[in-house]
């Protein structure tokens, strides 16, 4: 059995980085409000998730894995005491968002 490596997913360049930040804020917190029940944190790691996605696509990185790397590590220092969520919780949603409004999956 020969084990094949994940290939990378590149993203395609940015076009207007206020309207991506925008979108992956609110779809981010929809998605923290339904999987459990809406916080007022969720606004407010939304919002921190955001900030470093968008920040990373600023400084050029285009590669989700990377992108993820970089969410997971800058929310370690977020307190998630009043959250049912970790910093994984968070870097996967970012993954699936995006990977979904790029057509790679559905997410219901």
């Amino acid at each position: 059995m020969t084990v094949q490596p994940i290939l990378p997913i590149t993203l395609p360049p940015v076009q207007d980085y206020a309207q991506e930040g925008e979108w992956l804020q609110k779809a981010l917190q929809n998605w923290l409000d339904e999987e459990f029940i809406p916080e007022a944190v969720n606004a407010t790691i939304a919002q921190r998730a955001t900030q470093i996605f968008v920040r990373q696509r600023l400084e050029g990185e285009n590669d989700l894995g990377s992108l993820v790397i970089a969410i997971v590590t800058e929310m370690q220092s977020f307190d998630f005491r009043e959250s049912f969520f970790s910093e994984f919780a968070i870097a996967n949603a970012v993954s699936d968002l995006v990977l979904s409004s790029l057509g790679f999956m559905n997410i219901p």
